[in-house]
């Protein structure tokens, strides 16, 4: 692809974050921040990008109109639909500006389906599937922790290996993931939680759903991995430059400060929750160069056309 169609992507997939307009402020500064962390790409300002659509300096028709080749606009597409999946199924302003989106680039029906696919993973509920849901303690509080490390551990190489797939339902696969894990070491330790109260915990320890997607599907994008099959997985396994290993750090470091937070009878204030995912990401990051290995062994035994499976099985 062009920087241009590069630079295209990245445009249309903020104007899909914004597009509902009902994104949180905080969720806003995330995406900002990571417009300007991703930023070092050649020939690309994403501050300036991110400032052209929330002022509605762009228009679909002109991002469009850069997207040259097929393989760019179905990538385009692709990404914006997951974007405006990563907080949940589509509203409809998400479902019109996604229709707006298949008729400006021309695709087909195949289109219609990839976002039904999304929609499929972004509407599995939380709570464990059955036959495999981790059950609540009978004394309350005294769940097996070292069960719960293991089980944090092996979330984290698991969203790590998804990180580097080329697909974007693979990459979009991470936040649900995630939000099963805090939900079932909650449930470990009494506490039967929904979405939204997931989602609250996500965002105030910092992790925003649509601009967690952004970052870690912008990475791939910019190291020219996503969208590439075949030899991008092992263009992915062989250059972690591409890959930062943020999704292993992430999940390492909510699945640690959920057990913290649930076993203090959610006690901890909103700071000290943001301190302690702070601290702990730190510590996640410092261990995914020991657990690269099983990273990209886990990677190599994904099936990307089996996604929505391991959503729904975790």
């Amino acid at each position: 692809m062009t920087p241009s169609e590069t630079k295209s992507i990245v445009t249309l997939s903020l104007l899909a974050a914004f597009v509902d307009g009902e994104k949180h402020e905080r969720e806003r500064a995330e995406i900002k921040r990571i417009a300007e962390g991703l930023s070092q790409a050649d020939g690309l300002n994403l501050p300036t990008l991110y400032q052209d659509v929330l002022m509605k300096r762009v228009s679909l028709a002109s991002v469009a109109g850069e997207l040259k080749s097929s393989e760019a606009r179905q990538l385009a597409y692709e990404m914006a639909v997951c974007v405006c999946d990563a907080d949940g199924t589509q509203s409809e302003a998400e479902r019109m500006f996604l229709a707006d989106v298949r008729t400006s680039l021309g695709l087909d029906a195949s289109a219609a389906a990839f976002s039904q696919q999304a929609e499929d993973i972004a509407a599995v509920p939380v709570a464990a599937a059955a036959g495999t849901a981790v059950a609540v303690p009978s004394t309350p509080n005294a769940p097996d922790t070292a069960e719960l490390d293991k089980s944090i551990l092996n979330a984290a190489i698991l969203n790590g290996a998804l990180e580097l797939l080329p697909e974007t339902l693979s990459t979009m696969a991470i936040i649900p993931l995630q939000m099963k894990l805090v939900y079932r070491i909650g449930q470990s330790y009494g506490y039967q939680l929904d979405s939204g109260h997931i989602k609250d915990f996500l965002a105030t320890v910092g992790v925003g759903l649509t601009s967690q997607y952004l970052e870690q599907a912008g990475r791939k994008l910019l190291g020219g991995l996503l969208g590439k099959v075949g030899g991008g997985l092992l263009r992915g396994l062989g250059n972690q430059a591409v890959s930062s290993g943020m999704s292993f750090a992430s999940t390492y470091a909510l699945g640690h400060v959920a057990k913290r937070y649930y076993a203090g009878g959610r006690t901890l204030s909103t700071q000290m929750l943001k301190d302690a995912f702070s601290g702990v990401v730190k510590e996640g990051q410092s261990l995914q160069t020991q657990y690269l290995p099983a990273i990209q062994e886990k990677a190599r035994t994904l099936d990307a056309g089996k996604v929505l499976s391991l959503v729904r099985g975790a």
